[in-house]
């Protein structure tokens, strides 16, 4: 069971838990339907068919590591690291949750340094 140090909302558990076990159609379905997702670099994407087929194309073989959390009046914010053959990287997971339980947005933001993103595009 996955544990993130300060976050013990079951929506969060749940989209970490189903993103690394690459079942995207569940990731997409803990989104509200007019829910949306912001990656790292990329404009939000905005509705279940459009989260879901973006992670089938950008997430497969990616492992998300969530480390510890907080929560704000606005959101939750994680930390932690995103795991991917070739690298890894730190990233902060921004969610907003509305009454219903739902995902109503999830930014994802890269910590990396410059130089660290000029490694990534090489």
């Amino acid at each position: 069971m996955l544990s993130i140090d300060g976050i013990s909302h079951p929506t969060i558990l749940q989209y970490f838990e189903t993103l690394n076990a690459g079942d995207f159609e569940a990731v997409s379905e803990l989104f509200a339907i007019d829910g949306a997702m912001q990656p790292p670099f990329e404009k939000p994407i905005a509705g279940r068919d459009a989260i879901a087929s973006y992670l089938k194309q950008e997430a497969t073989g990616l492992t998300a590591l969530p480390q510890a959390g907080i929560v704000t009046e606005q959101d939750y914010q994680i930390t932690g690291r995103v795991q991917m053959p070739m690298f890894g990287v730190n990233v902060t997971w921004y969610f907003i949750i509305n009454p219903d339980e739902q995902l109503t947005f999830l930014r994802i933001k890269l910590n990396a340094s410059p130089q660290e993103l000029a490694n990534l595009r090489q």
